[in-house]
């Protein structure tokens, strides 16, 4: 949609550029860009070379970096006489040697990669199953569901799906004809006999460059040379030269006896085949290093996640996917910690600590004074001590605050609350004392003990009224935690309504990914962001991304229900729901695909539901009506019994109470109130008991 169509089309944006002047302005601009070349692209590997200065040949600017960049692309280049050469970088490759560090680093022998055999059934089991994050090039949802139909089992498979999954073989079904040869569904069959040995690692399926061209030696006579003049001649579909083609073929297949109908029909399906063919060399190079990552996470999965989350460490969406993988994995990821952390994610026995690189604002220079200081003088004793030995210049009050909301001072034994309470008295006395030792000053006092040098003084380092803060909500301390690291590590908002998931029929999305297309579903959610656009009729609807404790998925509200919704959406400290919806596995499976890509993209939403209804999580508990039912153990509330009744009488709602009892540890006990003591269950009420009556929910 341009501009004017949007002025146009929506009446509040039209309202906003004849009220308010400056965003008339600024939308008077953006109409004369529109339009316009956003930049010059530049080709991330290609690189030129040529015999002489390269002006002399074509014209030149400098990019970004001041690197020299050609004004044409590659086929003009080409054209004016010089090559282009690609040279690939992968940080797949660093992430494998990564994870070989982490591995020694945990004193385990690691695996000699250069010899390792391609003939693990687990790895390949590992491929089947789909359990691919993290392993290179088979992440997307698409492969993976390709992966489980073919279930590979030799090598020669994994080169062959990793040449097979691109626009051209999966639109055409050449995939799926694949899979089904594999099993046996389909006949294998070759055009001649001889062609057996050239076709049967791909079951009788022409899948790459190389294959074209041995049909065309083996059938026709062609020289090597010869062969791949075809084989380009196939890929580039000129007419004429395809003509010219055919005729040698046929010259060439009538000189070895092939009839002339045959050899056509050969010619044909080569012609066909050489549209998707993909390089088997570059395939085949890759498929390696997927094997390798594979057996890496399958062998060593502590130490591979740490070097897949290391790589990932700028990105925190990448990082908050990984996470959930390794908690689906069953390894702990660790909270961020000064005395142990290091700029990386590193792997700690068998779980993994958080990397301080990972930190919102915490750039190399601080983690550098962090770790740094800590090899060189050992543990910091004290939060007075850790900022006194380090550059406060270096690591910035900033800094400091986003290290304690991350969790990263934990260790000192104070609650966040109070280190960032009393995190500017520190700094004011450690710039006083590093004053006075500048100074050189000898007071009566510096002859006393340094008690800030005294860790049986508290965490902080001295005695402070902050030292015995409480820790803030468990609320307040998730949502300090994802501001630090930009998303819930420790704990999740949803956690505290997982006791009323049973009551409210809420299925988690990980299980959502089994349910037949179009069931009606119940599931709570955290809403992560949310994208509006204008349909055709010119009426609003949105998409949102969606998450709870086991997983992601796209919501897609359409007009009608989103006009209705919408008054949900004003209020952004309100992003918890309770979502009834239709599974939609219509659209899950598109795949998106770039030929050119490096590597692939990030794993697609596998789960897509369409909103029928919507109402905020708190509401749909209190609004639960389903009975609530405590068990309270061997725990005596006769003590208590005043205390016990206000709590049931600040919760009055409409859900039936009862509470199990175990009396004489012999007899458990059900009872059940009566009506005038029906309870609003929240979060708060379930916290207000456990408080009460010390037990776990």
């Amino acid at each position: 949609i341009t501009l004017e169509k949007a002025l146009a089309g929506n009446k509040e944006f039209k309202e906003e550029y004849d009220k308010n002047p400056s965003s008339k302005r600024l939308i008077d601009i953006c109409l004369r860009l529109e339009g316009l070349s956003r930049h010059a692209s530049t080709h991330a590997a290609g690189v030129v070379v040529s015999d002489k200065p390269m002006y002399e040949y074509l014209p030149i600017f400098k990019g970004k970096k001041d690197e020299l960049v050609t004004q044409f692309d590659m086929k003009i280049v080409e054209k004016v006489g010089l090559v282009k050469f690609d040279f690939l970088g992968l940080r797949t490759i660093t992430l494998i040697n990564k994870a070989i560090k982490n591995i020694i680093h945990q004193g385990k022998t690691p695996p000699d990669l250069d010899t390792l055999p391609f003939d693990d059934p687990q790895i390949y089991d590992l491929y089947a199953k789909g359990d691919t994050d993290g392993v290179f090039q088979v992440e997307s949802t698409g492969m993976r569901k390709y992966l489980r139909m073919l279930r590979p089992t030799c090598f020669e498979d994994l080169i062959a799906m990793l040449a097979l999954y691109r626009p051209g073989p999966l639109n055409s079904g050449m995939v799926d004809e694949f899979c089904k040869r594999k099993h046996g569904e389909v006949e294998v069959t070759y055009p001649l006999p001889e062609l057996e040995k050239c076709l049967k690692d791909t079951y009788g399926v022409i899948v790459y460059q190389e294959q074209v061209m041995q049909i065309a030696q083996i059938v026709a006579q062609y020289t090597l040379g010869g062969a791949d003049l075809l084989r380009r001649a196939m890929g580039k579909k000129k007419p004429e030269e395809m003509a010219q083609q055919r005729g040698i073929f046929l010259d060439g297949s009538g000189k070895r006896g092939v009839p002339e109908e045959k050899a056509n029909e050969i010619f044909d399906l080569m012609e066909k085949f050489a549209e998707y063919g993909f390089n088997k060399a570059h395939s085949a190079a890759y498929a390696v290093i997927s094997y390798h990552t594979a057996y890496l996470k399958k062998y060593f999965p502590v130490e591979f996640m740490s070097a897949l989350l290391s790589s990932e460490i700028g990105n925190q969406d990448k990082i908050l996917k990984y996470v959930a993988v390794c908690n689906e994995m069953n390894i702990k990821v660790k909270a961020p910690d000064i005395q142990k952390s290091r700029r990386e994610f590193t792997p700690d026995n068998d779980a993994i600590i958080y990397g301080l690189g990972g930190v919102k604002t915490v750039g190399d220079e601080a983690i550098n004074e962090i770790v740094r200081n800590r090899e060189e003088k050992g543990p910091y004793k004290s939060f007075f001590d850790f900022c006194y030995r380090i550059n406060l210049r270096k690591v910035t009050k900033r800094v400091l605050e986003n290290l304690i909301k991350a969790g990263a001072l934990d260790s000192f034994g104070v609650s966040r609350n109070g280190l960032l309470a009393i995190m500017d008295t520190v700094i004011a006395k450690v710039a006083k004392k590093q004053k006075e030792k500048e100074s050189k000053q000898v007071s009566l006092l510096a002859l006393a003990p340094m008690e800030e040098d005294s860790t049986s003084l508290g965490g902080v380092g001295f005695e402070c009224p902050e030292n015995r803060l409480p820790e803030w909500s468990e609320e307040e301390k998730i949502n300090y935690e994802k501001e630090a690291l930009g998303f819930y590590l420790t704990s999740h908002p949803l956690q505290a309504y997982m006791a009323d998931f049973e009551r409210l029929n809420v299925i988690p999305l990980e299980d959502v990914k089994n349910i037949e297309n179009k069931t009606l579903v119940n599931v709570a959610v955290l809403v992560t962001g949310i994208k509006e656009i204008i349909t055709k009729t010119g009426k609003k609807m949105a998409f949102m991304q969606i998450e709870d404790l086991t997983g992601h998925a796209e919501l897609i509200i359409f007009p009608k229900k989103y006009e209705e919704l919408r008054k949900y959406f004003s209020d952004e400290s309100n992003n918890l729901f309770f979502l009834t919806a239709t599974v939609d596995k219509s659209q899950a499976e598109e795949n998106s695909y770039d030929e050119n890509r490096e590597e692939e993209e990030e794993n697609k939403i596998e789960i897509k539901l369409l909103a029928e209804n919507m109402i905020p999580l708190l509401e749909a508990c209190e609004n639960c009506s389903k009975e609530i039912t405590i068990d309270f153990g061997s725990k005596l509330i006769t003590d208590n019994i005043s205390l016990f009744k206000q709590v049931l009488q600040k919760h009055k709602g409409n859900a039936p109470f009862s509470m199990y009892m175990k009396v004489d540890d012999e007899y458990v006990c059900k009872l059940k109130f009566g009506d005038d003591w029906k309870v609003k269950v929240t979060p708060e009420f379930y916290r207000d008991m456990r408080a009460l009556c010390e037990i776990e929910h």
